[in-house]
């Protein structure tokens, strides 16, 4: 694993736990796209990234994360994860593809979760 995804999962961790507009906004280039893969439909720039991520306001005592890289090559990675909430009990298995710019921030972000039974 490079430094460059090593550094930029702990900054998503971090973003994730804090929901800081600012942390969030660094991880992604102004004219990012995020797609969750859900019927929301994909994400465009910071402002629309941003307040769809706040949304969903995970509580940061509630749920672990896990991840291991699959791929990764000089502008994308794709990487596994675990994702266990706690109250209420619910776990999900991730697929993150994450295409970097030339300043190893995130210009395009496909997401693919699946709840697993508990």
């Amino acid at each position: 694993m490079s430094e460059r995804l090593d550094g930029w999962m702990e900054d998503y961790i971090e973003a994730w736990s804090s929901n800081d507009p600012d942390q969030i906004a660094a991880l992604f280039t102004v004219d990012a796209v995020y797609d969750p893969q859900t019927a929301d439909g994909e994400m465009h720039g910071h402002a629309e990234i941003v307040e769809w991520w706040r949304a969903a306001d995970d509580d940061p005592d509630n749920w672990d994360f896990e991840w291991l890289p699959l791929v990764e090559s000089d502008d994308i990675a794709v990487v596994t994860g675990a994702t266990r909430y706690f109250e209420p009990p619910a776990s999900y298995r991730n697929l993150f593809v994450i295409k970097f710019d030339e300043f190893d921030r995130c210009r395009d972000f496909t997401e693919w979760y699946i709840e697993e039974e508990t």
